[in-house]
């Protein structure tokens, strides 16, 4: 290779690493300096269902792959609510709730799905792309990030019409 096409080459190259380094925008959680954040985002699996782990540019906020699977921690902790809540069973046995926010459509933005940790302080949001999914299911991610979680103590849990009477 000629000398000269060398600096051009590196640039390049420089380019490329720069531009996979960018970080996930993630809006902060309005309660995101709780100490407990700290101690959750410590916790996080460097990799999630295979999705390497992506900087983010905000405090108690983490990523994961293409599109990214975003955490974002201290966000204002749900009451209670009619919205559907999935128990999540982590490989270890242990539970976490998680109110599913909402579902978005394939055709807006790509779809996906917004999960709120239910009966933990702080609460703890993760936004699950359609395109992260594939053919699994977006519970798969809860799972894979309640150990994370549960090092924040749950205070009450989601009760459903069987637990009414």
């Amino acid at each position: 290779m000629p000398r000269s096409a060398r600096p051009a080459l590196l640039a390049a190259v420089l380019l490329a690493v720069t531009a996979c380094s960018t970080p996930v925008e993630v809006p902060p959680g309005t309660h995101a300096s709780d100490p407990a954040c700290g101690e959750v985002l410590v916790a996080t699996p460097e990799t999630l269902l295979g999705a390497q782990r992506r900087d983010t540019a905000s405090q108690a906020t983490t990523a994961w792959g293409e599109p990214p699977v975003r955490l974002r921690c201290g966000v204002e902790p749900p009451g209670p609510t009619t919205d559907r809540c999935v128990s999540v069973e982590t490989a270890a046995g242990e539970a976490v709730d998680w109110i599913s926010l909402h579902e978005t459509e394939p055709q807006d933005d790509g779809g996906g799905w917004t999960f709120v940790t239910y009966g933990r302080t702080p609460a703890v949001e993760v936004e699950v792309p359609v395109a992260a999914v594939g053919g699994g299911q977006a519970t798969a991610f809860l799972a894979e990030l309640g150990p994370a979680v549960g090092v924040v103590e749950p205070d009450r849990t989601c009760v459903g019409p069987q637990d009414v009477g």
